[in-house]
Formats: C-alpha cells, sequence, structure tokens
C-alpha cells in the first residue's frame, strides 16, 4: 500500500517586493509574503557582496522567528560598482545621479537568498553575481528612460525585465531571475534541500 505524501511546510517569502512575488510564484508552489522588517543600513565598509548576503540571511531569520514551522525564504540585491553598494536610488535625482555614474561601467548585481527553517534547523544562503555592462548612455537617454519607466524602488535604477534592458550592452549570469531580484536555480535548491517537493 502506497503512503500518502505528508504535507509540506508553509512557505514564506519574507519580502514586499512586487518582483520577488511574481518570480516565485513561477514555482507554482503555494506561498504567503511577509516583511522582514530588518534595518538595511551597511555595516562601515561592508562589501556589497557581504551585505546582500547579510541581509538575505537577516531577513530569513527575522521572518522565520515569526513563522519557526514554516520554511522562509530571504533575499536581497545590492549593486555593486568598482566595490561601492547602490542601493535603491528613491528618487528622480538619485536615480539620475547613479545612472550617470553606472554609464559605460559594468556594475555586478550581487543577489543573495537565504533559505531557514527554524523548526528543522535548516539555514542555508548563496549569492549569484550578475554583471551588467551598462552603454554610454546620454544624459536625454537616461532622462527618457526614468520618465518611462520611474524604477526608483529598483537597485541600480533599471529594470531589466522591461525598458531598461535598452540600457545595456550586455548580462552575464549562470542564474538568469537573479537580476530581477530572486536566483530561482539557487532558490529551488535549497527549497529541496529544506524538504520541500517541486515541480
Amino acid at each position: 500500500m502506497l503512503e500518502s505524501p505528508s504535507p509540506q511546510r508553509l512557505l514564506v517569502l519574507g519580502s514586499t517586493s512586487p518582483y520577488r512575488r511574481e518570480l516565485l510564484q513561477r514555482l507554482r508552489l503555494p506561498f504567503e509574503t511577509t516583511a522582514p522588517a530588518v534595518d538595511e543600513t551597511p555595516q562601515p565598509g561592508e562589501a556589497p557582496r557581504a551585505l546582500a548576503l547579510r541581509l538575505a540571511l537577516a531577513k530569513a531569520h527575522a521572518v522565520a522567528a515569526r513563522h519557526p514551522q514554516a520554511v522562509v525564504i530571504g533575499s536581497d540585491q545590492v549593486a555593486d560598482l568598482a566595490g561601492q553598494p547602490l542601493g535603491k536610488p528613491g528618487t528622480h535625482e538619485r536615480a539620475t545621479a547613479q545612472l550617470r555614474q553606472m554609464r559605460g561601467q559594468t556594475v555586478v548585481f550581487q543577489t543573495a537568498v537565504a533559505v531557514v527553517c527554524q523548526a528543522t534547523g535548516f539555514a542555508q544562503v548563496d549569492l549569484a553575481a550578475v554583471k551588467v555592462r551598462f552603454r554610454d548612455l546620454t544624459d536625454a537617454e537616461i532622462e527618457r528612460y526614468l520618465r518611462a519607466e520611474t524604477p526608483y524602488d529598483c537597485a541600480g535604477s533599471a529594470k531589466s525585465e522591461g525598458l531598461g534592458i535598452s540600457l545595456l550592452d550586455a548580462i552575464v549570469s549562470d542564474d538568469p531571475t537573479a537580476l530581477v531580484g530572486l536566483p530561482l536555480i539557487r532558490t529551488c535548491r535549497m527549497l529541496r534541500a529544506a524538504g520541500l517537493t517541486l515541480p
């Protein structure tokens, strides 16, 4: 006689990002979302890669403390321009300044993901580094783009999944969804390791 499969643990995405939510929906697993309420201020001298890893894990642990039986995903992305972190611009002026800094440059988008289950003691974190080469943008191109897409909630001030792709010369990555905000190949690997069954 076949045993019926045991029910899966609740999956919680510790993020309010609509981009991460849309990406996680691709896996066709039921999940909830909740805000992680973590201070995202970089520590003095903290490298972008270290910042992304620390914040992804902190977000997952913060949400897991409130949902100890659940499998929790935390994620963070930091745009890395020659070792300097570029966060979400928040305003048109800051987005303009970021894009002017990045024109003609290669920016590494450090996208970290952590999976934690407090009940089982499971905790893993991984990082996908996406190299993005920006075209040598004119001020007029930057202004037109920002007025058209208003990407003020995106690290690096550009949405590659939208009109922002027109700003770029190249994208190099082994996990293509990482640039949008959640590296799904790595996420799937960790969810399986945490005991979830994926299609």
